[in-house]
């Protein structure tokens, strides 16, 4: 069942976890020069957490690259430096954030223990509580990719495929095909997906975690029947809130 993993590395900040003139990555000027590699990254990271809050609050549309460099603290010519445009820069970030928000899933899901709904569970919660850590980045990668242009649907479109390894094909579920499985899965994913983003549209964003033992629910009845299904939406396991790495939780609206 469990996704196992090498020792982990420290953790990456969720795009917009951050704003994009954090202090604590200014470019430092003096007699030793930064690499320039160094600098580019710096200045990748700060465009990642400009770009998710500015099209969280203005739209994808009307997200200006001027206003984006402005949230960055980056120049416009470095901004061209790293990425071809707008929608070249939305893309990157979406692909880095949802790349960070999976492996924190992933951690949830192989901590989780040797019952498949359990993990399948605690990755959704994870995945909840992540997004209602950083609202912003679920506005622009749930909300705002349907204004980014069709390689950002494209990309949305391919996300059940990433989710698909949390359903083994050897775990629990009916006798199916592998192409019926895969089915299934989608079906799954997607209706779980479409569930989010309808919340984070309605701006409940911060009420996400409310959603576990429905969606729990959902998710695995398919695969372990209703009685299991029940027992992982009415678990009550111990632990910490799950939240972005450099993120605050909001409070509740």
């Amino acid at each position: 069942m469990a996704l196992s993993h090498a020792p982990r590395p420290a953790s990456t900040p969720l795009p917009g976890a951050r704003p994009g003139r954090d202090p604590e990555r200014a470019i430092k000027r003096g007699p030793r020069r930064v690499p320039a590699e160094a600098v580019a990254a710096t200045q990748r990271d700060r465009l990642y957490d400009g770009l998710v809050h500015e099209v969280a609050s203005k739209g994808y549309d009307s997200a200006r690259v001027t206003d984006i460099c402005r949230a960055a603290g980056v120049t416009r010519p470095a901004f061209y430096d790293l990425f071809a445009g707008k929608e070249d820069a939305f893309l990157a970030t979406y692909r880095h954030g949802i790349a960070v928000v999976l492996r924190l899933m992933e951690d949830a899901y192989a901590d989780a223990g040797p019952e498949w709904a359990d993990a399948a569970r605690a990755a959704l919660r994870t995945l909840l509580e992540v997004l209602a850590s950083v609202p912003a980045f679920a506005r622009m990668a749930l909300v705002e990719i349907e204004a980014a242009g069709p390689a950002a649907r494209r990309e949305r479109d391919r996300l059940p495929e990433s989710f698909r390894r949390f359903f083994p094909a050897d775990g629990p579920g009916p006798a199916l095909s592998a192409t019926e499985h895969d089915l299934l899965v989608t079906m799954v994913v997607g209706g779980a997906q479409a569930t989010i983003r309808a919340a984070v549209a309605q701006e409940r964003t911060a009420r996400l975690p409310e959603l576990l033992p429905v969606l729990t629910y959902a998710v695995t009845a398919p695969f372990v029947g209703p009685e299991a299904a029940a027992r992982a939406a009415r678990s009550t396991e111990a632990g910490a809130s799950v939240t972005a790495p450099c993120a605050t939780r909001p409070d509740p609206a």
